[in-house]
């Protein structure tokens, strides 16, 4: 048998438990579940599975080479702390929160895929040498199993987390659409003037007058996401709980319905650009607009949001509506 036999298996192997990861529901176990110990036994696992990547990837950077009974012995404990690691994510149950079990599953799904990437770089490389995209595997897989130690703790932390990656992605939207504004009426005239006429032929490369006074409106839509974001991460990291079903049931609805913040500030940004088609801005926004509203719902109903908080929800609602009918009378000639 060739020496790498055994790790084509491991391969194999390591694809079904990462297909399991992907689709497999957890276990609802019968025991009482103790989130304590759910973290202690996933950052062992973790860790275990780091030190198979680096006696694996040793293994195969040095003469003399490996037997295949040693092959087969370091892939059966590779094997085994992968399953290990598989095993302890099932046991996070559903309702400590989706928005948790979400996170925890994409870090144990990156740590099966960078030992499968390890084990296929062995397998592609010369035997007796260790070339950089080993190393670089193998770093992959340690990168991973220190992810462990970032993880939010529970549900409430876990949609903290999420909302501070939506509020980053919508700032940036913001800001370059800003910067595209500040450039001024037309962003391309220096490069792209008529030679012969000495003046722009095409205007689908910049903003018109009656363009300028929808994207004010647009903006201060974009600008309501941020602000909106913002102060729901605020309640949520200041009276979140995750101490009841209901809680940890309201804090994955928020965060839900928050993530499609970002897409839709996504799509009305890229509207906006010249030329611009004002029913599909139009469009956009009020698709935004909803989602805004939405979200400012549920944050209202739900226990992050005492009523000393009500004000500014009332307020950024408003801001929301009044952006839109603005919007809506600009294109009323669209219809």
């Amino acid at each position: 048998m060739e020496a790498r036999e055994p790790l084509r298996d491991l391969r194999s192997a390591l694809r079904a438990v990462l297909a399991r990861v992907r689709e497999g529901e957890p276990g609802e176990g019968r025991e009482p579940f103790d989130l304590p110990r759910f973290w202690d036994a996933l950052g062992q696992t973790f860790k275990v599975t780091s030190q198979e990547a680096t006696k694996l990837s040793l293994a195969f950077s040095r003469p003399p080479l490996t037997s295949a009974e040693d092959c087969r012995k370091l892939s059966e404990d590779v094997q085994n702390a992968i399953l290990a690691v598989a095993t302890v994510y099932y046991w996070l149950p559903k309702g400590q929160g989706t928005t948790l079990r979400k996170m925890v599953r994409d870090a144990t799904t990156e740590v099966v895929e960078g030992m499968i990437q390890l084990t296929e770089t062995i397998l592609s490389a010369p035997l007796e040498s260790l070339s950089q995209e080993q190393l670089i595997s193998t770093g992959g897989v340690w990168e991973a199993c220190e992810q462990v130690s970032n993880l939010p703790r529970d549900n409430q932390a876990a949609v903290a987390s999420a909302l501070a990656v939506c509020l980053g992605v919508v700032k940036d939207a913001l800001e370059e659409m800003e910067h595209a504004l500040v450039e001024g009426q037309d962003p391309y005239s220096d490069i792209m003037e008529d030679e012969e006429l000495g003046f722009r032929g095409n205007r689908d490369t910049y903003w018109s007058e009656a363009d300028r006074k929808l994207l004010s409106s647009c903006m201060g839509l974009m600008k309501a996401s941020k602000a909106c974001l913002k102060k729901v991460l605020g309640v949520v990291k200041a009276y979140g709980k995750a101490d009841s079903p209901e809680q940890i049931a309201q804090l994955d609805d928020l965060a839900d319905i928050a993530n499609e913040i970002s897409p839709s500030v996504d799509e009305l940004a890229l509207s906006m650009y010249p030329p611009m088609n004002q029913l599909a801005v139009r469009l956009n926004a009020a698709k935004l607009a909803s989602v805004l509203k939405k979200v400012l719902e549920i944050t209202k109903t739900s226990h992050v949001c005492p009523p000393s908080e009500e004000g500014w929800v009332q307020f950024l609602s408003g801001a929301v509506d009044h952006n839109m009918n603005k919007i809506k009378n600009f294109t009323q000639g669209q219809l």
